[in-house]
């Protein structure tokens, strides 16, 4: 296994460890176990436990990013068909790695040495939404794009681990879809 393959790895189980366990499951020795690694492995690569949740949230950043299929719409319909398809993907296949995210956000908005990772994932993603806002006709899309991201953070906050988290019927697409391009109608309307 090459060296960017194992980092990966390594990163990917730290991520479902952090997912089901908190930031208290998150050792060296436990991800070299989970991975099937030999016994150091991790700290070879990732020597401090702030180096471990870094390329967690790095690899959380690139794998968000890389879902987002918000490119190029042409229309608003497709922009809030392509949006409520990515809050389905977040809710259901991805519901591990985006609780993983708020649990390494909270550490990293205490940890100045983590700070600036999580900075940095959050201007690509408004960045993106700017660029589909800009597309769509936003009069001011940067000011668009924090609107909309802050609305989907919530709503994904709100359904992964708010209060009625447990309580609610599964994410139902329809919904979410509709939700959407209420969202995205708002954006745009300023």
């Amino acid at each position: 296994m090459s060296s960017p393959d194992r980092r990966t790895l390594i990163a990917d189980t730290a991520i479902a460890t952090v997912a089901a366990a908190g930031l208290r499951g998150l050792t060296h020795r436990a991800i070299d176990t989970v991975a099937g690694l030999p016994a150091g492995s991790t700290s070879y690569y990732f020597r401090t436990r702030p180096a471990l949740i870094g390329a967690c949230y790095a690899r959380i950043a690139e794998l968000d990013l890389d879902d987002i299929e918000l490119r190029q719409p042409v229309s608003r319909e497709e922009a809030a068909a392509s949006l409520g398809a990515l809050l389905h993907r977040w809710l259901t296949t991805g519901r591990e790695r985006q609780l993983a995210r708020y649990e390494l956000s909270l550490e990293a908005a205490r940890t100045p040495e983590l700070e600036s990772a999580l900075h940095r994932a959050g201007l690509a993603a408004r960045a993106r939404a700017a660029t589909v806002l800009a597309e769509l006709g936003a009069a001011r899309p940067r000011e668009a794009a924090e609107l909309l991201v802050a609305w989907t953070e919530g709503l994904l906050f709100d359904r992964l681990a708010g209060a009625m988290a447990r309580t609610r019927p599964a994410p139902d697409l329809a919904e979410l879809t509709a939700v959407a391009r209420r969202m995205l109608d708002a954006a745009l309307a300023g």
